[in-house]
């Protein structure tokens, strides 16, 4: 369905992209407040992630509509974060630059899958979870660019788990595309 809650939390999180990168334009408050407000929003949104699935179950409104904005919704919103980042300068745009880009490849090489009948074996692995969960971790983090609870330097720790999102999103890639080649050469003959 096209406007059901969990598709209508899908939305939200695209809805959120210009939020959230509004917030640093916003010139009566400081630095800290628009980190704070970013942080937040960010992880709010990023939460809808989890809700719009189980809800979809949960109520029994899965679609295909739905399973194909939910991905497109986190990577619209990953790929927004890691450009606020790199503006910012907290984010080296060598990261940024293999985080999107692997969002793109990965993307289309299931698009092509999805065109040969093959999407099974480019289905979400344990280590694509993984890397999303770090990316997720990590972004907040950099947003906040502080010390939380005076103890975590989130500059610091979010700094270290983008480039491991880094190091796990080329294992991903790496793994989709052993997976696939076999199907593509398979299916070329």
């Amino acid at each position: 369905m096209f406007f059901n809650i969990p598709t209508l939390l899908t939305w939200a999180r695209i809805v959120a992209i210009p939020l959230i990168v509004g917030v640093f334009y916003l010139e009566d408050m400081s630095v800290a407040q628009q980190n704070l407000i970013a942080t937040v929003m960010f992880i709010v949104f990023a939460l809808t992630d989890w809700a719009d699935g189980y809800l979809a179950r949960k109520l029994n409104q899965t679609s295909a509509f739905g399973a194909f904005l939910d991905p497109v919704a986190d990577k619209f919103l990953v790929c927004a974060a890691l450009l606020v980042l790199v503006h910012l300068e907290r984010a080296d745009v060598f990261v940024a630059l293999i985080i999107i880009g692997r969002e793109i490849a990965i993307s289309s090489l299931r698009e092509w899958m999805a065109i040969i009948g093959a999407t099974k074996s480019v289905a979400v692995h344990m280590i694509g979870k993984v890397k999303t969960t770090v990316q997720m971790v990590a972004i907040p983090f950099l947003l906040f660019d502080g010390v939380l609870f005076k103890v975590i330097d989130t500059q610091l720790w979010g700094t270290w788990l983008i480039w491991i999102s880094a190091v796990l999103t080329v294992w991903s890639m790496v793994y989709y595309l052993q997976k696939a080649i076999p199907e593509i050469r398979a299916k070329s003959r």
